[in-house]
């Protein structure tokens, strides 16, 4: 399977076709036949913040989100009770319940993640960087906030 998953701040950046994206996460998004996912995990967070007023966002997270992944063809990672029971296995490379999930899942499911974030590497996460590129365009097929 050619699937990966976006984390949080990729998810976010992808939706803002933001600069941040770098040219091969861009690469890795917009490869032919390529699965992409994001975790439950990922929505919870997204909702947890705009609530607490840390994000902003043009509408509220569940129309926002469901709209956004449904137009980029994004899906859904469920949480399975084997991710959750591997993020007690981790070791106390980080602190953030979401991460830890979301590296439990990539690690359970075999799957790549698109992250800016080098801690997942402690994990053995398999990772495509998403840090600032340098010159380019934002991904044209998978442009969000339309």
């Amino acid at each position: 399977m050619n699937a990966a998953v976006l984390d949080t701040q990729a998810l976010l950046w992808l939706l803002a076709a933001s600069p941040k994206l770098s040219g091969p996460a861009e690469a890795r998004i917009a490869e032919p036949g390529s699965e992409l996912f994001v975790s439950y995990a990922s929505v919870w967070e997204i909702t947890i913040k705009y609530a607490n007023g840390k994000l902003e966002l043009p509408a509220p997270p569940e129309p926002f989100l469901l709209d956004q992944l449904t137009r980029n063809r994004i899906r859904l990672l469920p949480i399975s009770i084997s991710s959750i029971f591997h993020t007690g296995q981790l070791p106390a490379h980080h602190k953030d319940p979401f991460d830890r999930l979301i590296a439990a899942q990539c690690l359970r499911h075999d799957l790549t993640l698109i992250s800016a974030d080098a801690i997942f590497d402690a994990y053995g996460v398999r990772r495509v960087w998403c840090a600032p590129r340098r010159h380019g365009h934002a991904v044209e097929d998978r442009r969000l906030i339309k």
